[in-house]
């Protein structure tokens, strides 16, 4: 892929001004603690702004040490590969692989039919989706706590099994709970679905058709299986996603996933008691305020400072990257970016 792929234009020419986004540039070169490595935003299709800072950086864990971010460099996406995997779930419902979200969970792994129970079997992939199995699950604790359950599910021999063999506390569809297992079921079933690897099923159903070619997904030593949260992309691979989004599921006159499943997905269909978000299907909904009013936005978020945010009032898509990883400032500092100095920065309507 060309990193011309974008049309590059100015933030006038699209109804933004530069003072704010030149502000942000400014901010943070004086807030080396914030460590955000890149800052992407498009509006009407096209690129408006991008700026990348040096930081320090990981790979799914492994420290990098400091890197000098560019257009060409490569971020963890972590949790925000969720929200990939929940198009590519959309893209198989269309090609008929799956028949539809409502069907047991149980019913795509037979050989744990040892762990079949009634309550078990009411878990659906729409559970999943919504994180709302009910199943007992604790990703609260910090990632260095050997009982967090992510920690655990990645340190079995079997992460399949160590899911759902958890017991069932809570009926399924009622409680969100995050839980990063449920999505790595999710991309099991894809891969069952289409006999594929998940990171194969991405290239296929999504990022080539994107034009993203340069992309790495990080898998497991022992068994080869691509991370639920270990997606690799340039930041403005990471745009082409929002974008696709923002477009209703698609790009350069071509539809790459349903509208009806973009619809669906990135609508509210939960809330969690605890955050100020609304849940969908691995999507995240919240809102800003802008010009006196309330406008809403659909975001992935991932581990570290990893953003995705779009807005479809304002046709609008922003990226942030960020070396945040298990630092309290990733839960606030992407959303000061955005409210703060990009949305301070449109000043028309699309």
């Amino acid at each position: 892929m060309s990193l011309s792929d974008w049309k590059i234009a100015k933030p006038e020419s699209a109804g933004l001004q530069s003072e704010p986004l030149d502000a942000l540039v400014k901010w943070l070169e004086g807030f080396d603690q914030a460590n955000v490595h890149g800052v992407v935003v498009v509006r009407r299709g096209m690129l408006l702004f991008e700026h990348y800072r040096t930081g320090e950086d990981e790979c799914w864990g492994v420290p990098l040490g400091k890197v000098a971010h560019g257009p060409e460099s490569k971020h963890d996406l972590r949790s925000v590969t969720k929200s990939v995997t929940s198009l590519l779930l959309g893209i198989a419902l269309e090609r008929k692989l799956i028949d539809n979200i409502d069907e047991p969970i149980l019913n795509w792994f037979p050989e744990y039919s040892d762990l079949r129970t009634p309550e078990k079997e009411r878990i659906s992939l729409r559970h999943l989706l919504t994180m709302s199995a009910g199943l007992e699950w604790d990703e609260y604790l910090p990632y260095t706590d050997p009982k967090n359950s992510e920690v655990r599910m990645l340190m079995s021999s079997d992460q399949y099994r160590y899911i759902l063999e958890q017991p069932v506390v809570l009926p399924p569809g009622q409680v969100w709970n995050y839980n990063s297992g449920g999505s790595a079921l999710l991309g099991a079933v894809i891969g069952k679905a289409t006999g594929k690897a998940l990171d194969d099923v991405a290239r296929e159903f999504l990022l080539e058709p994107l034009g993203i070619t340069d992309f790495a997904w990080t898998k497991k030593a022992k068994s080869g299986i691509p991370e639920v949260g270990g997606l690799r992309l340039r930041a403005r691979d990471f745009a082409k996603i929002g974008q696709l989004v923002l477009a209703g599921g698609n790009w350069n006159g071509r539809q790459i996933v349903s509208r009806q499943w973009i619809g669906e997905s990135t609508a509210a269909h939960i809330g969690p008691a605890d955050r100020i978000y609304f849940y969908g299907y691995q999507w995240w909904q919240g809102r800003s305020l802008f010009n006196g009013r309330e406008v809403p936005w659909v975001t992935a978020i991932g581990n570290g400072g990893q953003r995705i945010v779009v807005v479809p009032e304002l046709d609008l898509v922003v990226v942030i990257t960020a070396g945040l990883y298990a630092n309290p400032m990733q839960a606030w500092l992407p959303l000061l970016i955005f409210n703060r100095y990009v949305l301070g920065a449109v000043v028309s309507e699309p």
